[in-house]
């Protein structure tokens, strides 16, 4: 029986469970008489839907219903509406328009949902849909941003200003424009960050039914955050959100694409109460393609500005960004707060103005995706940072050094009023470029030119802000048989909270991590949570669970007192004992526990089973964890193909429960900012809006083999706003990566003078760029 602490890199308990598929995700639930839904979706990008014939369809066998726009219609569902808010610039809130369940007048994306089949059978169900008759009027489809606010472009919503959904600001236009103005130099640079998709391992999915004995509805569904989710969904259903219980069984994965509500988890519990019988969901992989809310996606004209000693005096970044078809729940987020709040990143910026239009296309809607908004304002500033090292002559790193926030100084408030706590970023900066032997690139650059193939070194320091809801719950029960059921509002969907957090109980309570279980996902258990989004988990929950352990410790204190007949402020608390202070006289964590359920050995005031806990917590701050990638890169210049060849990073999380848990995080997120630097994007065809890179077969994520050896290490510098001293880890990689492997890839281009070229840096993108056509295939 083992008592863990806070920093031992215990294994994730978890993992026996994936490995040998004992797991339970959302499609290995089967109840008795359940159905199967399918989706019929929109082959057209954009059309008028003339009529929609289901006779036929209503015939073919174990067809059990088919629902349209028309039923919605007449059942009253209430569109999804999006979670976030903002306003335009002149104060006007932004442009939302109605996203129903299944539309019934016009399609505005390949993939909209026009019918809903429940069968017997998914292949039943798949055999229906495919016999259901739509009359199409095809109408002319944008999916660029930029062609989107062209005077041509098709309509794709009655907007107040054609296809725009917000207008916004922040900074200071006036201050910016002098400071760029009287700057020694400025530095321009146009940025694409493209569009790319999720792909959990598990796609989405639900199933669900109405329990007419409890007159409630039970949904399973696979999903990061199922307490906002229920919300959303009885906001559509017209129920009070207490009638619907919601369970996220396992997840496979979300990324940000599962925190929030889609459609289909609508039309599964509608469906089923209208039928009287459970239905479940699944999505395939094209449909996902076509269906979950895509990432990224925006275009950027940014402006710096440096005075003669090479110090920052100016930023000016203008970003148009992709919106989609339809406003999604964090849609007003992503290219405002998340992408506004760190603009110009870590470093002094006496003068700073963001301008953000996002507007509407007949693309795939656009959602939350790993490291949402820093991802994308880092890679603005970081390649801004290479460009200016180029043109100024003075030393990137250097550049860097010279404009970091004064650590000396902190806490330390940006242009947005965002207060950074804490970090050394010239310290872990130095950290990474020994630990990548920078001073030895020149001559591995040599060696590689040797073999003929050109060789980049690229830098990235990146920060995030941990975001999502600002409250957590968790709540700790202890039971017979010495077992301790530890409950959290958060959602676990690969992080290992199932270890993490009893090894936090462990390390706060000195109770065995055996005697401890962990229970997540289900609304009934927990009246309140924040699921898991925005590096939040730890910083939240685990704050909660600390202060909840506080308490526990206190009560344990009192009953203790009373037992060895000493006053409570003689007790200290240690490695799972309350003891009397200087003496042997002792009382076990567990023991205390027992003794809580019986009356006569409590204290006046006592009710048995009283060091049961639940506990509540609020944001104080967010969290800013940041940290330096640096990249090697080899490039074939006779094929264009990039390859990694080393990779180091340092990273600071603040205090780490459990480093490898962290590390593996980082890793996974490594993995998705290489694969959008190297090769992954959705691509639409730009006359029919058809989506040309559906599948597997036309969107390429890396392989094992395709991923670098990473030296990664850890700079613990504690975060002084929670009491953990936590800083988030599940976005950082994400968020380093892009900019650091694009800039270790123009690098390398260097001697062909190559400025930019719009990604992903595909083995034809850089050849291209080479012969100076600048890429972008």
């Amino acid at each position: 029986m083992a008592v863990y602490g806070i920093g031992q890199s215990i294994r994730r308990t978890e993992d026996l469970r994936f490995l040998t598929g004992s797991s339970q995700f959302v499609d290995d639930i089967d109840v008795d008489g359940m159905l199967h839904g399918v989706v019929l979706r929109s082959p057209h990008a954009h059309a008028v839907i003339k009529s929609i014939d289901t006779s036929a369809a209503e015939k073919l066998p174990g067809v059990a219903a088919i629902l349209t726009g028309a039923d919605v219609s007449a059942d009253g569902l209430l569109p999804v509406r999006p979670h976030a808010k903002t306003d335009n610039k002149d104060g006007t809130p932004f442009f939302v328009p109605p996203r129903h369940v299944l539309v019934s007048d016009r399609v505005r994306y390949l993939g909209d949902g026009v019918a809903f089949v429940v069968a017997e059978t998914r292949e039943q169900a798949l055999d229906a849909a495919e016999s259901i008759v739509v009359d199409y009027e095809v109408l002319p489809a944008v999916t660029d941003a930029v062609s989107a606010l062209a005077d041509d472009a098709p309509a794709i919503w009655e907007c107040p200003k054609k296809n725009l959904s917000y207008d916004w600001e922040v900074g200071d236009a006036s201050a910016t424009d002098r400071a760029l103005a009287s700057a020694a130099h400025v530095v321009r640079l146009d940025l694409v960050n493209h569009r790319v998709i999720a792909n959990s391992i598990e796609p989405r999915g639900s199933m669900g039914f109405f329990d007419e004995s409890q007159g409630r509805y039970v949904l399973y569904t696979s999903g990061q955050n199922i307490h906002l989710g229920r919300s959303i969904l009885a906001d559509s259903l017209k129920v009070p959100a207490e009638d619907i219980h919601a369970i996220s069984p396992d997840v496979g994965g979300g990324f940000g694409m599962k925190n929030f509500l889609y459609p289909e988890t609508i039309l599964v519990l509608w469906a089923a109460r209208r039928i009287g019988r459970p239905v479940k969901w699944i999505n395939e992989r094209t449909e996902s393609y076509l269906s979950d809310d895509h990432g990224r996606d925006h275009v950027t004209h940014a402006e710096l500005g440096i005075d003669s000693d090479g110090k920052f005096v100016g930023l000016r970044v203008s970003t148009l960004g992709n919106l989609g078809a339809y406003v999604t729940a964090t849609a007003a987020l992503l290219h405002t707060i998340a992408y506004g709040t760190l603009t110009g990143g870590l470093y002094e910026i006496p003068a700073v103005y963001l301008d953000v239009k996002a507007v509407f296309t007949n693309a795939t809607p656009l959602g939350a995706y790993r490291g949402v908004g820093y991802a994308e304002s880092m890679n603005v500033m970081e390649r801004l940072i290479d460009v200016a090292a180029r043109e100024t002559g003075i030393d990137a790193l250097e550049l860097r050094r010279r404009n970091f926030m004064p650590t000396d100084a902190a806490p330390v408030t940006n242009f947005y009023g965002v207060t950074v706590d804490s970090g050394t970023y010239a310290d872990t900066l130095d950290r990474a470029l020994v630990q990548a032997d920078v001073p030895g690139f020149e001559a591995r650059r040599v060696e590689s030119e040797a073999r003929g193939k050109l060789r980049g070194l690229g830098i990235a320091y990146y920060m995030e802000m941990t975001m999502g809801p600002p409250e957590e719950c968790v709540d700790i029960k202890f039971e017979d048989e010495d077992r301790v059921v530890l409950i959290t509002g958060t959602r676990s969907n690969g992080q290992g909270h199932e270890t993490t957090f009893p090894q936090l109980v462990s390390a706060n309570l000195g109770i065995p991590f055996e005697n401890i279980v962990f229970r997540q996902g289900d609304t009934d258990l927990i009246a309140n949570g924040g699921g898991h989004g925005g590096s939040r988990s730890m910083h939240m929950g685990g704050s909660a669970l600390h202060h909840a352990s506080l308490r526990i410790i206190e009560k344990g204190k009192a009953i203790a007192a009373h037992v060895l007949e000493t006053a409570e402020a003689d007790i200290e608390f240690s490695e799972g004992q309350f003891v009397v202070a200087g003496t042997d006289r002792a009382l076990d964590i567990l023991e205390v526990v027992r003794i809580s359920r019986s009356p006569e050995q409590l204290p006046d005031g006592f009710e048995p089973g009283g060091l049961d806990t639940f506990q509540e917590y609020q944001r104080e701050a967010s969290t800013f964890p940041n940290g330096a990638h640096i990249c090697e890169v080899e490039v074939d210049p006779e094929t264009g193909l990039s390859s990694l060849a080393r990779y180091s990073i340092v990273d600071d999380f603040g205090v780490l429960i459990n480093p490898m848990i962290a590390a593996g995080q980082v890793h996974g997120g490594l993995a998705q900012g290489i694969g959008q630097a190297l090769m992954e994007r959705i691509r639409f065809d730009p006359e029919s809006g058809q989506m040309v890179t559906a599948s597997f077969m036309d969107y390429a994520i890396p392989r094992a083999d395709e991923m670098p050896s990473v030296d990664l290490t850890f700079n613990e510098i504690p975060c002084t706003t929670n009491p953990l001293g936590v800083k988030g880890c599940g976005e950082a990689g994400a968020v380093g990566a892009f900019p650091a492997v694009t800039n270790a890839v123009i690098d390398a281009l260097n001697p062909y003078d190559v400025r930019e070229f719009e990604g992903p840096a595909t083995p034809q993108t850089v050849w291209r760029a080479m012969q100076g056509g600048g890429g972008s295939a």
